[in-house]
């Protein structure tokens, strides 16, 4: 027989035969495979050799025995410092007899095993540091004793392996060069907003944008990061779990590895996004203003409870519709066109976001609830910010402990300044400032926007009709762009989280609109950034 033809009798069969021959001559499966592996390749060297085989069974076990008597020679003039056994005496000897080529090979190996993943860290920490058996070690990770004895041969090998290469590790740099991300949110905060723990060190950024593109294990990260495995895997799970548990920036798979668990954009792709966008601007800011014009009379006759309504308020209540208006027709042609296929992830909070690469444009819209409070049963206050506006308040405000909101709420109908004490006019005066009142000879109104709570659709639904076929011809060109780089940019597990993709491509729109609009002289910014504009409240009696 040719000997070409060896590995033909290498099957299933023969396989199993010679592991278990291997495996009855070593000490456990581990050297057993590595044997095992070693007669394999003995006979894949041989058949690709020319000459004649004239028994081929006899030929395969004569190369196994032969394997075995190198490997039997090896494993006797092996002399590692570490090696499987149980010992009562110390492995190492006494701190002052040790050299120092000892204590340097020993920090070595101590390096390592800090590498290890925990598993394998705690056997051979139990093992060879606290002096532990098999047995006891395996009672403490709820395993069996061949499964530790297993762990440490493995992970004795991969430290003697890798001992020698430490001195060019040694001199790595850990590889924590600052990186910033800008990530949003949408949704209700409260329920879990995984920002808050997860995201105040430079450390899990780093990790977050490992597992960006493809999903990594503890060891891979700790390697490519030279930090501990220890603390990988703690900074994994905090950035796992989250702030409830439920949600994290990372997700752990069936394998071990994690993978990002949010949209997470690069610079060059966010770029390109935005560019998609950008490009329709100053055609999207000519049909807002001639839709301003032509619904002139609904948006400026909106039964408002104000005294004295001024125009330039109402707009800018607008703002945020008038900028929305063409991605939400975009995320209409991604949903009927392009994502039918995808089910949209549901859930109270989602985070998303890019790489800082130093544009951001502030923008954002926050309001909360009030109950019986300054006569009213319900009350929601809103306010937008941008480059242009200043916030007010956040999401999380109290009107209960701002005595400047409940002066615009008492404000409504008139409040004379008669009836003030004194600490409370020290609180208009800082209400007028701020835009929320205005003065007319001996009274206060409220100058920022009040409608009644029942009228809020109704609202909105003035500048939210912008979305119906003003800008099919764009959003159906757009949605198509989209579609096809989020497909290449986005892990396929989170593609039911295409709608965020498009918010962050979007994210442009709102301020290029804004300052065409103001340059057009159709909006009026208040004067350093803090007034009445962007800020208004629903009440119902």
């Amino acid at each position: 027989m040719n000997k070409h033809d060896l590995l033909k009798f290498v099957d299933d069969v023969l396989l199993d035969r010679l592991f278990r021959f291997c495996y009855v001559r070593t000490n456990d499966s581990y050297e057993a495979e590595e044997l095992c592996s070693d007669v394999v390749y003995a006979l894949m060297k041989t058949a690709h050799t020319d000459g004649e085989i004239k028994n081929a069974n006899s030929f395969i076990w004569k190369v196994a025995h032969n394997v075995y008597a190198d490997f039997s020679e090896k494993r006797k003039k092996r002399s590692d410092i570490l090696y499987i056994q149980d010992v009562e005496e110390p492995i190492y000897e006494p701190e002052e007899t040790v050299s120092d080529d000892t204590k340097d090979l020993l920090t070595a190996v101590y390096r390592r095993i800090a590498f290890l993943t925990a598993a394998y860290r705690e056997a051979m920490i139990g093992f060879y540091l606290d002096g532990l058996s098999t047995a006891e070690i395996a009672q403490r990770q709820g395993t069996s004793e061949v499964t530790i004895r297993q762990r440490l041969f493995s992970a004795r090998k991969r430290i003697k392996n890798e001992v020698t290469e430490m001195t060019a590790t040694n001199n790595k740099p850990i590889a924590l060069e600052r990186i910033n991300y800008c990530l949003s949110g949408s949704g209700n905060p409260s329920w879990s907003d995984p920002r808050k723990v997860c995201f105040r060190r430079m450390f899990s950024r780093h990790i977050l944008w490992l597992c960006r593109k493809k999903p990594m294990s503890a060891a891979e990260i700790a390697e490519e990061l030279n930090v501990p495995t220890l603390y990988v895997e703690e900074e994994l799970e905090i950035l796992r779990n989250g702030e409830n548990g439920k949600y994290g920036l990372l997700r752990r798979f069936e394998n071990g590895k994690y993978g990002i668990n949010i949209i997470l954009f690069d610079r060059k792709t966010i770029q390109t996004l935005h560019a998609i966008y950008t490009e329709h601007l100053p055609r999207v800011a000519d049909v807002i203003r001639t839709y301003i014009d032509t619904n002139h009379d609904a948006l400026f006759t909106f039964p408002y409870r104000n005294h004295c309504v001024d125009p330039n308020l109402v707009l800018w209540q607008h703002v945020y519709n008038f900028g929305w208006a063409l991605s939400e027709s975009v995320t209409k042609h991604l949903k009927d066109q392009h994502f039918t296929d995808i089910p949209q992830t549901k859930r109270p909070f989602n985070v998303f976001g890019n790489e800082d690469f130093g544009y951001g444009d502030g923008c954002g819209w926050d309001g909360f609830n009030a109950e019986n409070i300054c006569g009213f049963s319900k009350v929601h206050f809103d306010n937008v910010y941008n480059h242009h506006i200043k916030k007010h308040f956040d999401c999380g405000e109290n009107a209960s402990t701002n005595p400047q909101l409940q002066l615009a709420l008492r404000a409504i109908d008139g409040l004379a300044l008669s009836t003030l004490s004194e600490k409370e006019r020290e609180h208009a005066a800082k209400a007028i400032e701020c835009g929320y009142l205005y003065r007319d000879g001996d009274m206060l109104y409220t100058k920022i926007l009040v409608a009644r709570l029942a009228d809020r659709d109704r609202l909105y639904a003035l500048s939210e009709a912008l979305q119906n076929g003003y800008f099919d011809t764009e959003a159906a060109e757009i949605a198509a762009k989209l579609a096809t780089l989020i497909r290449q940019s986005v892990p396929e597990y989170l593609l039911g989280e295409w709608e965020f993709a498009n918010i962050l491509a979007a994210d442009p729109i709102l301020s290029g609109i804004l300052d065409m609009l103001i340059e057009k002289g159709i909006l009026t910014p208040p004067e350093n950034g803090i007034g009445a504009e962007g800020c208004w409240v629903f009440v119902e009696e």
